[in-house]
């Protein structure tokens, strides 16, 4: 029997509010496919996945490129779409400059020369497939015929890992894409989910700012956090730089206090700080889309 596979993007109320309080801290674009917000500000754009909502995204990044831009000299803004798919459609299209994303490892993206040059030294991340604590939902078994939430389809870790999983069990459900992570809980937390995709950082994340308690039904294998990465047509100088602006900011007590802040905004437990990276970090990327379901890669 082939898996259901209904997707329905759903966009919150809640959702719609933060995008509008978060209107004068993150330029909103949608992809070039749509109409298109023209900006003539100067400098290069950074576009991170969409992780959290917009206005939690701009808390998180803009102290960050803020001390970044000061410390390289290379002015970095912050452009994101409306949904994790929007801002990596813009990264796809050359719309970007720089980007925080595990989008970009397919074979046929690899081909757009994006590199690798530093990520969160953060623990690892695994595919989770996660209930409410209270759920009578016990195995993976027994989400057939239920809904999953997730935060959107191009999310690797939160959606690809997860539901390749569900595939290879053979256990049809119904898909909901909700935009970002904070979205898909949302979802489930509300009884129009019984289940979400994410990653165990996010989960751990959300659990701690919300008060929530889950139960884990399922968890991958370890992946890299995500990689901050620069454009091909960035000139090497500049991208030089911007690494190691990224890269100095736990050694330097300014940059040190603006990592503290971003990693309360967030409730992570872990210390936000940047190591320096490379595309050989990346190689469970690449594993998975060798092995994954031809739909997901």
């Amino acid at each position: 029997m082939p898996i259901k596979h209904r997707s329905v993007v759903l966009v919150l109320s809640l959702f719609w509010a933060a995008a509008i309080t978060a209107q004068a801290q993150v330029q909103v674009q949608t992809p070039p496919s749509l109409p298109a917000t023209v900006s003539n500000e100067p400098g290069y754009y950074f576009s991170p996945v969409n992780q959290y909502n917009l206005d939690l995204l701009a808390t998180y990044w803009n102290p960050i490129l803020d001390y970044v831009s000061d410390k390289s000299g290379v002015r970095l803004s912050l452009r994101v779409g409306r949904t994790s798919a929007e801002t990596t459609a813009l990264v796809v299209a050359g719309e970007s400059d720089f980007a925080f994303t595990n989008h970009l490892f397919s074979p046929d993206r690899a081909k757009l020369g994006w590199k690798v040059f530093a990520r969160r030294n953060a623990p690892a991340l695994q595919g989770q497939i996660v209930v409410r604590a209270i759920s009578p939902i016990k195995t993976l078994a027994d989400l057939e015929g239920k809904t999953v939430s997730y935060p959107g389809a191009e999310a690797l870790v939160a959606y690809k890992v997860p539901f390749a999983e569900l595939i290879e069990k053979k256990i049809n459900t119904t898909t909901v894409f909700a935009g970002n992570i904070d979205a898909a809980f949302s979802q489930m937390l509300a009884g129009r989910a019984d289940a979400t995709g994410s990653n165990s950082q996010l989960v751990a994340e959300y659990a701690v700012r919300e008060n929530r308690k889950f139960r884990a039904l399922w968890s991958s294998p370890p992946f890299n956090d995500l990689a901050l990465m620069a454009s091909p047509k960035v000139p090497t100088g500049k991208a030089q730089a911007v690494a190691k602006a990224f890269i100095g900011m736990s050694q330097d007590p300014a940059g040190k206090r603006v990592l503290e802040a971003a990693a309360n905004a967030v409730q992570s437990k872990n210390p936000v700080s940047f190591v320096a990276a490379s595309d050989a970090d990346y190689a469970a990327y690449r594993d998975f889309y060798r092995r994954a379901p031809v739909s997901l890669r």
